[in-house]
């Protein structure tokens, strides 16, 4: 083998590893995103709903939605929409309605409570995004750029699931 060979072949490996670095990177972030969101409502003394739960409705915001669109949308990170949307409802943070078009769908929108818990993390990430700013960790140009190559390595992925079927 040759030596250009072989540095082809090292510059792989090097790229590879720092590609499983930074996939387990994206996976202890969402985890940890998750840990944050808890603490908060340790703090504020939420304690019927869980992480998961309070990302769903924050990210479902003002809209009405099926869960079907969760999903698409690629609201939810989760892998159980149905289950956290049914105790969702039974809690009172959201409204069910079937739809008159499509009697198999639900359509779903936040309650006032949900309104509330959804405040509660939308003011959470306003004081993280102030505070990394704040304390020079992230400014806008690193958001920016994070942002573009996270959308590359999405659009990346959902060609790869398209190919598959």
């Amino acid at each position: 083998m040759s030596y250009q060979s072989q540095l082809a072949v090292a510059e792989d490996k090097v790229f590879v590893a720092g590609y499983l670095e930074v996939l387990a990177l994206v996976e202890r972030l969402h985890r940890l995103l998750l840990d944050v969101i808890k603490d908060e409502f340790e703090r504020v003394g939420v304690l019927d709903i869980n992480a998961v739960q309070a990302l769903l409705l924050f990210n479902i915001g003002d809209h009405e939605v099926t869960a079907g669109e969760l999903k698409t949308r690629g609201y939810y990170q989760g892998s159980n929409v149905s289950y956290n949307l049914k105790k969702l409802v039974e809690m009172g943070y959201m409204h069910h309605q079937r739809c008159e078009i499509d009697r198999r769908a639900v359509r779903v929108r936040l309650t006032t409570k949900g309104r509330e818990i959804r405040d509660i993390v939308a003011g959470l990430f306003a004081r993280q995004a102030e505070g990394l700013q704040a304390r020079n960790v992230l400014g806008q140009g690193g958001v920016d750029e994070i942002g573009d190559v996270l959308r590359r390595v999405e659009r990346y992925w959902t060609d790869q699931i398209r190919y598959i079927y």
